[in-house]
């Protein structure tokens, strides 16, 4: 394709929650919420705004391309929604950060960064940008419906960057919708109008999922895009090092691990510390592995996410 990664960083906000505080006003517990989905805790905006975790993450993520704001060309921000309906979560970053250059937020739920990836592969392949900001970022506990355990135990808040510029890393990248899927599936109402003609009143925005079915989604997701990347490169599962996946459920990553046959080491999992940061799980998982060396040049790397809408996507980098 057209890219790299030359850097990367994260935001997350100070407050840690554990499993056993939510027992204060939910009915759960850390047994409850760890069998079920493999988060032990979650980091909950308390005195940051988004545009704070992702400002951090993107000074990290420029410092560590041994870039200045100057330099880069576009922004693109990740996020079901930002701390404002407009401006874009991409233009407060910029403002924050000192970037005079265009920005724009990308909204494909937690496959938004993959989504990104492609966008900047687009921008970067046209000449239209040398070096690119893209920015994950999330605060799902202000969209939860914290009386209800059986969402609002899944999510954290967060925020993750990297710099993109021209390069040969990315040798695959899909990306797919079900336009046929349900939108009751998994969905964050926006509500009916307030004007005097609105025919609807405008609903609660609180995140609504039927988990049963989000859950076969995925695993049929995951495994679907895998064997895609594989036939069109002509790979064998072995010959990839490292599979990064949207990090949901750790059930739903058991569940990819026993379907691909390949050793569990090969799954980075991070949901038991963040639990689910929708698009935000995969580029943290980056930056986590980049830090602790980890990552190495020459590496294979997959990722694959799936969402809402519902959307999926998949690329694989030769990490350079």
């Amino acid at each position: 394709m057209s890219l790299k990664i030359t850097g990367a960083g994260k935001g997350i906000p100070a407050k840690r929650v554990f499993n056993d505080e939510l027992a204060g006003f939910l009915d759960t517990d850390d047994a409850w919420i760890s069998s079920r989905t493999g988060i032990k805790s979650r980091y909950l905006c308390v005195d940051e705004t988004l545009t704070d975790l992702s400002a951090a993450a993107a000074s990290q993520a420029l410092q560590n391309a041994g870039l200045s704001p100057g330099d880069i060309d576009l922004i693109l921000c990740s996020t079901v929604g930002g701390d404002y309906r407009t401006p874009s979560l991409a233009c407060c970053v910029a403002e924050r950060v000192g970037a005079r250059c265009p920005c724009f937020d990308v909204n494909a739920a937690c496959t938004g960064f993959v989504y990104a990836l492609e966008i900047a592969s687009l921008f970067l392949r046209g000449g239209r940008a040398g070096n690119i900001l893209i920015i994950a970022a999330e605060m799902m506990s202000a969209l939860t419906d914290w009386t209800d355990r059986n969402t609002c135990v899944l999510f954290g808040d967060g925020a993750a960057a990297c710099v993109v510029t021209a390069g040969n890393a990315l040798r695959y990248l899909h990306l797919s919708s079900d336009a046929g899927a349900d939108a009751a599936v998994l969905n964050i109402p926006g509500g009916g109008g307030n004007s005097p003609f609105a025919a609807g009143k405008r609903d609660s925005a609180f995140l609504r999922m039927q988990g049963q079915e989000v859950f076969k989604f995925a695993v049929g997701i995951v495994e679907t895009e895998m064997l895609r990347m594989l036939d069109a490169l002509k790979l064998s599962p072995e010959q990839i090092d490292w599979l990064l996946l949207h990090q949901a459920n750790k059930r739903i990553i058991d569940c990819a691990v026993a379907k691909l046959k390949q050793p569990k080491e090969k799954f980075p999992c991070n949901i038991d510390r963040y639990g689910n940061l929708s698009s935000v799980s995969i580029p943290l998982l980056l930056f986590e592995m980049l830090e602790d060396g980890r990552l190495k040049p020459g590496d294979t790397v997959f990722m694959s996410a799936f969402g809402a809408g519902l959307t999926a996507g998949s690329c694989l980098m030769v990490w350079e």
